[in-house]
């Protein structure tokens, strides 16, 4: 496959599969701990309660946020033909742009949002390039 195409692949798939991730861990955590009362699609009463939401509420958001993007990065890594760790961290500063509008969009807490800022994104698309790397380097060169 063409190098270039096969990059492209690899920030398609990688942005794909970890949104996947975090929309499916979102949900779950909506089904396991829901907010009473609260239609999670209602984005101006979600944007009213979020401030008021204690700890545990914030337990799935941020496993999403941080697994999605551990995942997107690791995929857009083992896909990309070179520079692997350069595609995972693009694929967590996509991420991170986008927990950033939602940090926007649905303020919460502050000490979720400096956490979730700071460590679900850049680590997890740093950590999930080295899984990528490490991944490449166990493959015959042939695969």
């Amino acid at each position: 496959m063409n190098p270039i195409l096969k990059n492209i692949l690899a920030v398609i798939l990688g942005w794909l599969s970890g949104s996947l991730i975090n929309m499916g861990l979102i949900q779950l955590g909506h089904k396991l701990i829901p907010i009473e009362g609260l239609d999670p699609n209602d984005m101006n009463a979600y944007a009213e309660i979020m401030p008021t939401l204690s700890f545990e509420y914030f337990i799935f958001p941020f496993l999403a946020h941080a697994l999605g993007t551990l995942v997107g990065a690791t995929v857009a890594g083992l896909i990309a033909v070179k520079h692997k760790m350069k595609f995972a961290l693009a694929i967590g500063f996509l991420f991170l742009l986008g927990g950033l509008a939602i940090s926007y969009m649905l303020p919460g807490p502050v000490w979720f949002t400096i956490t979730d800022l700071i460590i679900a994104y850049i680590p997890m698309a740093w950590l999930g390039g080295k899984i990528a790397l490490k991944q490449s380097k166990t493959q015959p060169a042939n695969s």
